[in-house]
């Protein structure tokens, strides 16, 4: 039994962190790819096969996914903004070493800064205390984007079942994450410790994914009123972010804030 929460938890959580590259534009924001060997276009080598498991994530989505971020969305709001703070002083553990890997050595030391202090001052990133200090949060950063920096092409895009959009680069970048590249997945799976559960780590990209849905409900409602082809405007939205990202572009799509929960009404 337990076997088959973990399997679901990871669904989940993987369907919900799609969410997070996807809403809020219409997938027509174009940005100058200036990265090296980013200039080629990316191929959809499957793309009626991607279409099918597109349209099954999708009815994923109605029936289990925005329910569950439309209820998170009922908590208070400074539940939601502590849960918030909490979950981005995790991501840490993974930008850091990204930092380090793509030679920002000064934004490495900003976030370990912040999250030493966050941790300790801050009771375990709640209160994001760093910020009092000056230490403004930066760009979260993973080792997808590092092989983008490194010159390695994407590979075909596709999507996955449960999973959503990816590239082959990006698939070969998460999976560092479970070969040593989390800091977090280590001490909670990878390594036996008396301190952490397995299940403290599925929780909590878990609550990653349903924080960032549920701040997003509106922004991905209007790119699918708005799209006359929703899986291609997701495909270009997910290769732009991308590309935005390992290119650390001021660009941004039209997403909210992903700090803002004030300006969020609940409905």
């Amino acid at each position: 039994m337990k076997k088959i929460l973990k399997v679901f938890i990871i669904c989940l959580i993987s369907q919900l962190a799609t969410f997070s590259l996807l809403a809020g534009s219409d997938g027509s924001l174009e940005i100058k790819n200036k990265a090296k060997g980013q200039d080629k276009e990316v191929k959809d080598c499957f793309e009626t096969v991607n279409r099918g498991i597109f349209a099954f994530n999708q009815g994923l989505d109605k029936v289990f996914f925005k329910p569950i971020a439309k209820g998170y969305r009922y908590l208070p709001k400074p539940i939601r903004s502590g849960t918030s703070n909490a979950l981005g002083n995790l991501s840490n553990v993974v930008t850091i070493p990204n930092n380090i890997l793509q030679g920002q050595f000064k934004e490495a030391g900003i976030n370990s800064l912040r999250f030493s202090i966050n941790s300790t001052l801050g009771i375990a990133g709640i209160f994001d205390v760093a910020s009092y200090y000056g230490l403004k949060k930066q760009d979260k950063e993973d080792y997808g984007q590092t092989l983008g920096t490194w010159g390695i092409n994407e590979g075909c895009y596709f999507v996955l079942p449960v999973l959503g959009p990816t590239t082959v680069r990006d698939t070969i970048g998460s999976l560092a994450n479970f070969g040593g590249g989390d800091a977090w997945y280590n001490v909670t799976i990878a390594n036996d410790t008396k301190y952490f559960e397995n299940s403290d780590y599925y929780y909590s990209r878990l609550t990653a994914g349903v924080d960032f849905r549920a701040k997003n409900l509106e922004a991905f409602t209007s790119l699918e009123n708005n799209s006359m082809d929703l899986y291609a405007s997701v495909r270009s939205l997910y290769l732009q972010d991308r590309k935005r990202k390992i290119l650390n572009s001021d660009e941004t799509t039209e997403t909210m804030n992903d700090d803002d929960w004030e300006e969020i009404d609940t409905q």
